[in-house]
């Protein structure tokens, strides 16, 4: 079947892959058209009524495709026909995290790496945690991180069985 995952469109297809690749083994290729293909991380140079398909799209069983039409919708937030659309879905915290992460704002640790949701980071020095006695030793390892959607600069992550906000700037990625 060749019909561009994101508008409809039949017609000869390139799969694209939808950057940054996630910390989970997912299928990161899209099958687009030449049109889609071309405007992924520009989708105001396209007349909106292109992006139509979208309001099909956004209701994948492909992760990959959610995540690439939250990430245009978003950008075209101001159509109005696109807030109605964003206001309905519903995604899961991972595929959010992924199609945040390829717009605007980006998680970056101590030596500019990109941090995705579910990422491992090591403590690059000691913390002390506000509100608790717990001081967060440097080398600690914070698994299975969560991003704080709405500030780049901070991230969540368990130390010591507690749930705690953690400055990206004090933390590298682990492998």
């Amino acid at each position: 079947m060749n019909v561009c995952e994101l508008c409809s469109v039949d017609g000869a297809l390139q799969s694209i892959p939808l950057a940054p690749k996630t910390a989970q083994d997912v299928d990161d290729l899209l099958r687009l058209c030449s049109v889609c293909a071309l405007n992924l991380d520009q989708p105001l140079e396209v007349e909106p009524i292109h992006w139509r398909g979208l309001a099909e799209a956004i209701w994948s069983e492909r992760p990959v495709v959610q995540a690439a039409s939250y990430r245009i919708l978003h950008t075209l937030r101001d159509l109005g026909w696109t807030s109605d659309i964003l206001d309905m879905v519903y995604l899961d915290e991972v595929v959010k995290d992924w199609a945040e992460a390829g717009s605007g704002a980006k998680h970056l640790d101590c030596f500019g790496a990109l941090l995705v949701h579910g990422d491992n980071v090591v403590l690059t020095q000691s913390l002390d945690v506000k509100g608790s006695s717990l001081t967060a030793k440097k080398g600690t390892v914070v698994r299975n991180i969560r991003l704080v959607r709405d500030n780049p600069e901070q991230m969540e992550g368990r130390v010591e069985g507690q749930l705690i906000v953690i400055l990206t700037k004090y933390v590298k990625k682990q492998g």
